[in-house]
């Protein structure tokens, strides 16, 4: 049995304290604005996020302003592109104390080809070899436009990592399951529809046999990432795509084919109940659950398993289109919401283990 609760980070891109007069933006905070929204939750241990290479001095400073590591960063990778960047992000994250480095790695390389599982074990075992000796970690995240949208990849993946002698982490974010449940167009831009109808593919954590109990099974779950979704949910309607606005993160390659003026994918919504004004589509409690469950499945698991992997957790209510941009609700406020629920969960746990037998 496990006794202690990994440490809660909050992801930078959520750190607005958005409102519907100031709705939440693209354009960000100052870092230390970031740093000082997150401290002032009192709810997270961590900050998350990779500073750009001229940031690291001022990221250095904020760490020690508000006692407030940087425990983990992310970043997206283009193959035939990006190769080159890795090392240089790895030393960034091991220049302000990151201990994990979570890789996303888009499904289409820099031709427009699908990316193949050796491509991917490649990139990960090379920022293995890079990070491990800076004692910065690589994890592999599940998630939408990436190599993973396809969830069956995971797993072969893994194993094949594991059969290198190299443990393999996973980043699960399994708000990009989640919100494909009971859509049937998402889940044919990933190709899973007729394996989700049969039920030999199960994405739905209520289920036996889903996803996430087959990789909590295999041990490989690192780093878990809490986004509210409900399955089917609301496109952002107040994020019409633009493809001229690069710092949208869409990549040059998606499998999700926007037009001008579409809305953001549904890959959030509201964990506490928003206001007037402050979300575009009605909102219900029950459709939660499954985001709820997801996070008791992974927390119980790690405390009843002394051998859990699970090393941190990060909240990611973030500003992105396909995510909050353009709503009116405290963004902060919502992450740091998810940050409570997780701590109450844990405590849930303490309460109703039973007592640890006497030596």
């Amino acid at each position: 049995m496990t006794d202690s609760l990994p440490p809660i980070g909050c992801n930078g891109r959520g750190a607005q304290a958005s409102s519907v007069a100031a709705p939440v933006s693209l354009a960000e905070a100052p870092i230390d604005g970031q740093f000082r929204l997150v401290k002032e939750t009192g709810v997270f241990e961590f900050f998350d996020r990779l500073p750009l290479p001229q940031q690291i001095d001022e990221y250095r400073r904020c760490i020690a302003r508000y006692n407030l590591p940087v425990a983990t960063a992310s970043w997206f990778y283009e193959l035939g592109t990006d190769e080159p960047l890795l090392a240089r992000n790895l030393q960034t994250a091991a220049a302000v104390g990151a201990k994990q480095h979570n890789i996303m790695i888009y499904g289409h390389d820099a031709g427009g080809r699908l990316v193949r599982d050796e491509e991917i074990i490649d990139f990960y075992l090379r920022a293995y070899d890079i990070g491990m000796p800076m004692g910065v970690e690589p994890t592999l995240e599940y998630h939408v436009n990436m190599w993973s949208e396809d969830p069956r990849r995971i797993s072969p993946v893994a194993r094949e990592v594991q059969c290198r002698g190299i443990p393999f982490n996973l980043t699960l974010d399994y708000s990009h399951a989640i919100f494909k449940i009971g859509n049937a167009h998402e889940l044919e831009v990933c190709g899973i529809r007729d394996d989700v109808t049969s039920g030999r593919l199960i994405l739905d954590p209520f289920v036996p046999g889903n996803l996430v109990d087959e990789w909590l099974d295999m041990g490989i779950v690192r780093w878990l990432q809490i986004r509210s979704v409900v399955p089917n949910g609301p496109r952002n309607v107040c994020a019409p795509y633009d493809p001229d606005n690069r710092a949208a993160a869409v990549p040059r390659h998606s499998v999700f084919h926007f037009k001008r003026g579409d809305p953001g994918r549904g890959i959030l919504y509201p964990f506490t109940e928003p206001r007037p004004g402050e979300w575009h589509s009605p909102w219900h409690s029950e459709p939660l659950e499954m985001t709820r469950e997801v996070v008791r499945k992974v927390l119980r698991h790690h405390h009843r398993h002394a051998a859990s992997r699970l090393r941190c957790i990060t909240t990611e209510m973030i500003n992105l289109p396909d995510y909050a941009l353009g709503a009116g609700f405290s963004l902060i406020g919502q992450n740091a919401a998810l940050a409570r629920f997780a701590r109450n969960v844990w405590q849930t746990l303490y309460a109703t283990a039973p007592p640890t037998p006497a030596a």
